[in-house]
């Protein structure tokens, strides 16, 4: 038999119909004459996927870390052993000298170890408040009952010390062992503990962006301009933070600041330009005002957006059940500021 009998010829045919057969590739078996066997293609989305093995990291020897450890510990012998010298010297000059200069060492020690105290504290503080952001965020997705209440509760001992937050925190205990969903417990401590947080944080950005607003609209120099927007966004940051439960220190508010820009990069940059510009533009600043107060309105809605963004980093719980505070509104309160001002 030749290749041209082998091949079979076109046929039509229905799928009802007994005669088809439909089999696996690697289904072997003889098929009865007539029979019509059909073999259907492998779906491409359960084919195999070859991965290509990753290859380990080479981890190198962090001479980095090790050259600052040694510098700190270094600087930190130099100033023992210079302090140890000075007492000695002290003793030797003369008796009360010594025991004053042995007085002030131990001041210095001591007010040193509560600063670092401090720091630790707060930074610990600041990390509680990301993760338990992060945990509530975590349970609005799985609605986790059990998850929930943990977080609820790690919430009143937040807001224990706020005295402005009893009645919600009395509300959050009587109903802490009723029956509700996780997601619906977190939004219901936002409510209740959120609400008059937030309003107070709506409040302290727009009175920090008129602050800044009036100030370089009437300052003569630059230089003044970024030094008092610098200094008026750090006090606004600071507030933000002890408002919602944090208690940053000198480091904690390095890494506020850092985490602020960075959900401002990430989250707003090329929004808030937008929206300036919109806001500039509709309410006809150029026109209605002269160059310096129209540069303090925009230094004021650049603070007030700053602030925006501080209150999502500092902020225990994600936006849910209550509306994100919006810059048009602050922006407004704004315009209207200025627009008394001229009137």
């Amino acid at each position: 038999m030749n290749d041209r009998s082998q091949q079979r010829r076109p046929a039509t045919f229905r799928l009802d119909d007994p005669s088809v057969v439909v089999t696996e590739a690697d289904e072997t078996g003889r098929l009865g004459r007539g029979t019509i066997q059909i073999t259907p293609e492998a779906d491409p989305s359960t084919l195999p996927v070859p991965v290509q093995a990753a290859l380990p990291a080479r981890r190198r020897f962090p001479w980095g870390a090790l050259f600052w450890s040694g510098l700190a510990g270094l600087t930190l012998l130099g100033v023992g052993l210079g302090v140890v010298h000075l007492i000695e010297d002290l003793f030797a000059r003369s008796e009360s000298l010594g025991f004053v200069g042995l007085a002030l060492a131990c001041v210095t020690a001591l007010a040193l170890a509560v600063v670092i105290g401090r720091e630790a504290v707060g930074l610990t503080r600041l990390a509680t408040i990301e993760k338990l952001h992060q945990r509530a965020a975590a349970v609005l997705a799985s609605d986790d009952r059990k998850e929930s209440r943990v977080i609820v509760q790690d919430l009143l001992k937040i807001a224990h010390q706020n005295p402005q937050l009893a009645r919600a925190r009395a509300t959050l205990e009587s109903q802490a062992g009723e029956i509700i969903d996780g997601a619906d417990m977190i939004r219901l401590a936002e409510r209740e503990l959120m609400s008059p947080l937030d309003a107070e944080a709506r409040r302290l950005v727009s009175s920090a962006a008129q602050k800044v607003s009036i100030v370089t609209a009437v300052s003569p120099r630059a230089a003044i301009d970024v030094l008092f927007v610098f200094v008026a966004a750090l006090r606004l940051i600071r507030q933000l933070a002890y408002l919602y439960g944090g208690r940053p220190g000198a480091l904690g508010m390095i890494r506020l600041l850092r985490h602020v820009i960075a959900h401002l990069a990430i989250t707003g940059g090329m929004a808030a330009s937008d929206s300036l510009v919109q806001q500039m533009l509709g309410h006809g600043i150029a026109a209605k005002l002269s160059q310096r107060l129209g540069e303090g309105v925009l230094n004021g809605l650049l603070t007030a957006r700053l602030g925006l963004a501080a209150i999502d980093v500092t902020r225990p719980l994600p936006f849910a059940a209550l509306p994100p505070p919006k810059l048009s509104d602050l922006a407004t309160d704004l315009l209207r500021k200025k627009d008394d001002e001229e009137a």
